[in-house]
């Protein structure tokens, strides 16, 4: 407590100073990362106390029931707002023979595979089946199809209950995430993204393939799932930065060679191509380029943004 003392009224004043509020900090929690299958999603749990480094195996309660997946997290603090909560514990190291589980359901899942399309033909269901998954239990199936709409699968869950025994789910999934469970090339040669290393899907915008330059042909632009590409979005941040530094196409700008008009630009090369007052067009590097006062080189985010939003809405392509 400060010490007291008295005014000119002779009335005690306190004279100790006002003490900070305390800042609690935001409250955290240990997690750890698993992933069930390659290129699959990266799911939080609880890791407890156990002791364990990337690429271990470990055995997770999930809602199919116990399944086996590997670290790809090693065990870290982040903030509890980060995770959603509250987190499903790792029960336990796997074993070596639970970690070959993946390798040795294969075939029981192809089975299934083969007998779940039989049924699938015969009940004459408009669905394409893609896989089959067994839990570690072997007590819980999940089949993955594909379809145009929504399908009145119920019959068939009946018929593959008894056939198998277990508890069956089945699961539709859109264009993107049949192309990840089925696999394949894409245009430039190598092994699909979403097949191999791609996580999760993030939105692709047209914008995108406007802003890089590209030709907005769907055959070009789209994979083999039929959406556009997903490496459309691997550059756009850079071509989005590089492009606010590019004069606006009609832009008036003075040349070395006199007045002229932006016509186009390569954001990669740091060029413009303008036409000059003879009509002769040429390209040049934005250093070169003289700009009015009342026309900046410079576009802000916020205008670019809007010019982008504008050619948005006068295309078709999704």
């Amino acid at each position: 407590m400060g010490d007291i003392t008295t005014n000119n009224q002779n009335e005690p004043v306190n004279n100790s100073q006002p003490q900070p509020v305390p800042v609690t900090p935001p409250p955290e929690v240990k997690i750890v990362g698993i992933r069930f299958k390659r290129a699959g999603r990266i799911y939080y749990f609880d890791p407890k106390e156990m002791a364990m480094k990337r690429e271990d195996w470990v055995v997770v309660e999930t809602s199919r029931g116990h399944e086996v997946g590997r670290v790809i997290i090693a065990p870290e603090q982040v903030l509890a707002s980060e995770v959603e909560l509250p987190l499903k514990p790792v029960l336990r190291m796997a074993n070596p023979e639970e970690a070959q589980h993946t390798q040795e359901a294969q075939q029981k899942e192809h089975e299934a595979l083969v007998e779940c399309g039989k049924m699938i033909a015969r009940l004459n269901l408009p669905m394409k089946l893609l896989a089959a998954e067994y839990n570690l239990d072997g007590n819980h199936i999940t089949f993955f199809f594909s379809a145009a709409e929504r399908v009145d699968f119920r019959e068939l869950v009946r018929e593959l209950a008894g056939r198998f025994k277990v508890r069956v789910e089945l699961r539709q999934v859109g264009a993107r995430d049949e192309a990840k469970i089925v696999g394949g090339y894409g245009r430039c040669g190598r092994q699909l993204c979403c097949a191999s290393f791609l996580s999760d899907f993030v939105p692709i915008s047209i914008k995108m393939a406007k802003e890089q330059g590209l030709p907005l042909n769907p055959m070009k632009i789209s994979g083999v799932c039929g959406r556009l590409l997903c490496c459309l979005a691997y550059e756009h941040n850079t071509y989005h930065e590089m492009r606010g530094k590019m004069p606006r196409e009609g832009q008036s700008v003075t040349t070395p060679m006199g007045k002229a008009r932006v016509v186009g630009s390569n954001p990669l090369k740091g060029t413009a191509v303008v036409e000059l007052e003879t009509q002769v067009t040429v390209e040049l590097p934005v250093t070169d380029l003289k700009f009015d006062a009342n026309t900046p080189p410079e576009r802000t985010a916020a205008n670019h943004d809007k010019e982008a939003e504008s050619l948005e809405k006068t295309d078709n392509l999704t």
